[in-house]
């Protein structure tokens, strides 16, 4: 069962108690967009979102950018210490401290069509086994092909830094404006490549 979401300033609020005057009754409620079939019959489509694992995501705003192109909701999903949002696509998702609680909340909402922007290899795992894709910040997708070999560089890594725990010769290179244009590029042919196109 998904968790009821208390709602306070725009912002969704999962694993929380409800503060007076706020917790509104629970509903699923799908995402479709309308759409003709060859036979020109107007049929419901799920519709595409986009999940953005926004803790410490450097590519938030182009995420943004690039779902209004085409009228996709966009979930932010963080532990807190983003900012609210007032665009109409964004939703704010706020949830409860712990280990993976983000991860957690999109991998059980994630579907087919739908889009993840995560630097998190078991998160993207989770993601295309839940029929949806998966983008990391600087534009590499990952793909049924080469998410066995992320995984295992991931395990890989962590053993090395166990260890060396002083961390000698450690970090990552910083992230570029050339990561950034290829988020964009990236995020952009995916949407695209998606069976059903955006729902402009």
């Amino acid at each position: 069962m998904l968790a009821c979401p208390s709602r306070l300033a725009g912002i969704a609020l999962y694993g929380f108690g409800a503060p007076d005057g706020f917790g509104p009754k629970c509903s699923a409620k799908a995402r479709t967009w309308e759409a003709r079939d060859k036979s020109g019959r107007i049929a419901d489509i799920p519709a595409m979102a986009v999940y953005v694992d926004a803790d410490a995501c450097p590519v938030r705003d182009e995420a943004v950018r690039v779902a209004e192109r085409h009228g996709l909701q966009v979930y932010m999903v963080s532990d807190g210490g983003i900012r609210p949002s007032a665009h109409p696509l964004v939703e704010i998702v706020i949830v409860a401290e712990g280990p993976d609680a983000a991860d957690g909340w999109i991998a059980e909402r994630i579907g087919p069509g739908d889009i993840c922007v995560t630097a998190d290899i078991p998160l993207a795992s989770r993601c295309l086994e839940a029929g949806a894709r998966a983008i990391r910040p600087d534009g590499e997708a990952f793909t049924q092909s080469n998410i066995g070999h992320a995984l295992a560089m991931r395990d890989l890594m962590a053993d090395l830094r166990s260890a060396n725990p002083l961390g000698v010769g450690g970090g990552g290179r910083p992230f570029t404006r050339a990561d950034r244009s290829r988020f964009l590029d990236g995020l952009e042919r995916m949407i695209r490549a998606l069976p059903h196109g955006a729902p402009n």
